[in-house]
This record gives structure tokens, sequence and C-alpha cells, in this order.
């Protein structure tokens, strides 16, 4: 059976997709099938990390209140073979969507994948919980920003509350000179702040930027410390 992460933020702007699209990338690198989720309604970027946006026909809306199969709104991505895209709808209006439909949607995502990916919404609110409705874990993406750590917490409370209790921390975009001037939150005051544990740091790089415009997952290329990094956080959040 497989397993299902959600990819969470409390706050926008974490570099919660690419991530997403990146973690995705080295599961199926490693030969494992995985299908990504992008369940933010009405704001969907996962196709655009991808590089895969003209090629999304259905979306996972159309799957949950039965337009299509879920084989046909499945996007494969060739340069990596196993890696599946399940794409958000371009409009956020589906109020008869429940958690009860996420549910089921994963437990049949689980007789064929290896693992299933979701990019929740940022925040905290339905979408948000409705995403979590059929996973095992979670993975808060932050920021070294007073209130995305704060946000963090919080979404950190919520998820528990619903019942995930195996829920871990990425600090993203982290800049040493900003840190070493005493002007953004440093790891160790960030790791007392928040109750989970780090699966990982990932420093800001112009090359994940890049990758990410280009449709591109910067994992892609091989060797780089970007990519043993990644390997690294990928080990952590599926141990």
């Amino acid at each position: 059976m497989g397993k299902v992460i959600l990819i969470a933020s409390g706050k926008g702007g974490t570099g919660k997709t690419v991530f997403t699209a990146n973690a995705g990338a080295i599961l199926a690198q490693r030969g494992h099938k995985v299908v990504l989720i992008d369940m933010d309604m009405g704001l969907r970027n996962l196709d655009l990390c991808l590089g895969l946006e003209d090629r999304v026909v259905y979306d996972v809306a159309d799957v949950l209140t039965g337009l299509c199969r879920i084989k046909q709104a499945l996007v494969r991505d060739k340069r990596f073979g196993n890696l599946f895209l399940m794409s958000s709808p371009p409009s956020s209006k589906h109020a008869d969507i429940t958690p009860l439909h996420m549910k089921v949607l994963c437990k049949k995502l689980r007789n064929n994948f290896d693992y299933i990916l979701i990019d929740a919404p940022a925040g905290i609110n339905d979408t948000v919980l409705m995403s979590a409705a059929g996973a095992d874990s979670a993975v808060i993406i932050t920021v070294p920003e007073h209130a995305a750590i704060r946000d963090a917490d919080i979404l950190y409370a919520v998820l528990k509350e619903h019942g995930i209790t195996d829920i871990k921390y990425v600090l993203n975009k982290v800049r040493s000179d900003l840190i070493s001037t005493g002007f953004v939150p440093g790891i160790n005051e960030i790791s007392r702040k928040l109750r989970p544990t780090m699966a990982g740091i990932i420093q800001y790089d112009d090359n994940i930027h890049i990758a990410s415009n280009n449709g591109l997952p910067v994992v892609f290329k091989k060797g780089t410390y970007i990519e043993e990094n990644f390997n690294k956080i990928v080990d952590r959040i599926i141990e």
C-alpha cells in the first residue's frame, strides 16, 4: 500500500510547491511510482513547476466529482518515468467536495502508487483540512521569518488535532548572510520554537528558482549539492 504525504505551509511564499515537485522527482528517480496532487484550488502552480501545464485536460476536482476517471486526470512526466501529476482546477468553486471524497481518492491511489504527495494550499482553511483527510504524515515547509515560523507552529497544532501525528518540517530559502546579521531568526531559535522534527535545511539558491521557472525540478541534474541535499531530506521524511 502506498504512503500519502501532505506537503503544507502556514504561510504563502515558502516554496512548498517547488519542494513537492523536487521531492516527487527524487522518489521517482529511485524507481518508486509517485503521483503529485495539486490541491491549491484556483491557484495551481505545480503543473508549471513540472512544465506540464499544456498537457492538463482533467484535474483533481473532475476526479472527486466523478466527471472523469482517475487515469484520465493523471499526466505522466516522461523525464522521470514513474512521476505523475494530478493538477488542481483553475477555479476554487467546488463546495461539493468533502474530506470523504479525498479519503476515497487516496485509498484508491494507494493501490497503484508507492507515494502520493499532496500539495496543499498555504494557510489553514477548509481546503487544507480536506487535503489532509487521507494523509499518513505531513511535511511543513517554512522559511526564516517570524511570521512564517508562527504560522508553521499553528499549522502543526491544527494537523495534529485532526489526527496526523507524524509531522516534520523543512526550513527553506535559508540565507546564512542574513542569519548572521541577526535580522532574521537563526536555525537554533527556529528549532526551539517549532515542535515538529526538522527534516532538513535548504539554502536559497538561484538555480532552484531558475529551474522551477523553466518547468524542471532542479534535482534532474545529478551530482549537485542541491540534489544530494534533497535526497537526504527525502530520506528523513520517508523513514
